[in-house]
């Protein structure tokens, strides 16, 4: 059992014995059904921030209490309480599901759709929840038409695809890799099997050493081949990296 579910079994165990707060409990057994419906403990997540219950049970900051008492990371919250804002604005039919009779999205799922439409934590809002203090570090958008995000909502909330085959139909739309980046991928896997190769030789018991050290060497010659070219293509897609950064904006001036 990993340590943070057994600090988590543990806690709610305590909670129970000694009859302790009744929404401090019940947040933690939301904790616990996690895996099995990560609606109800983003719900409760936003309600403990909103009425800042956090600083009843000795914590000054939300993000401390999620992760000392329920062993979440920064990172999990926002993605929990983002995914939920993103079904109330554009699913909220999906928040009076059971996961029964309809399967529920799971949050990577939600998570891959939000990014797509710019959803981040500067969009965390919820009823009267005061909004997250942190802007959101996720980087814009690119305009997508209209039709595909469309297409990803249905995918997402209708046929309740999960992410890694939302990634695999959208990616090469919402997310198009620039020429050259596969073959780039390719020259580093063929670069870093080479290597590996390499360290691998001095340790293969009955190898004459004659026959190793030749190998070291062809193996050396072959990453100095496939540096070469691969050196161009990182040159030519970190350009059209830059030209596709947004510019920056001049920094304002005192005065």
């Amino acid at each position: 059992m990993a340590n943070g579910t057994r600090k988590i079994d543990d806690l709610a165990e305590l909670l129970e014995r000694t009859g302790g707060d009744a929404q401090r409990l019940e947040v933690v057994r939301r904790t616990q059904r996690f895996k099995r419906s990560w609606i109800e403990l983003a719900e409760a997540l936003i309600k403990v921030r909103a009425g800042r219950a956090y600083e009843r049970w000795g914590y000054d900051d939300f993000h401390a209490y999620c992760a000392q008492e329920l062993t979440l990371k920064k990172a999990t919250v926002d993605k929990l309480t983002v995914s939920y804002s993103t079904v109330q604005r554009h699913a909220p039919e999906v928040l009076e599901w059971d996961g029964v009779a309809r399967t529920i999205p799971t949050v990577e799922a939600i998570d891959y759709f939000s990014r797509a439409i710019g959803d981040g934590p500067a969009n965390d809002l919820s009823g009267d929840e005061e909004p997250a203090p942190a802007p959101s570090r996720r980087a814009p958008p690119r305009p997508h038409a209209p039709e595909v995000l469309d297409e990803l909502k249905s995918a997402v909330f209708d046929e309740g695809q999960p992410v890694a085959e939302l990634r695999k139909r959208f990616d090469p739309v919402l997310h198009p890799r620039p020429k050259g980046a596969e073959k780039l991928d390719m020259l580093n896997k063929a670069s870093a099997a080479a290597r590996k190769l390499a360290e691998l030789l001095p340790d293969l018991d009955g190898l004459p050493e004659k026959r190793v050290r030749r190998l070291e060497e062809e193996l050396g010659a072959l990453r100095d081949d496939i540096e070469a070219l691969a050196e161009p293509l990182r040159e030519k897609l970190a350009r059209a990296s830059k030209k596709a950064s947004p510019p920056r904006l001049p920094a304002a001036q005192g005065g």
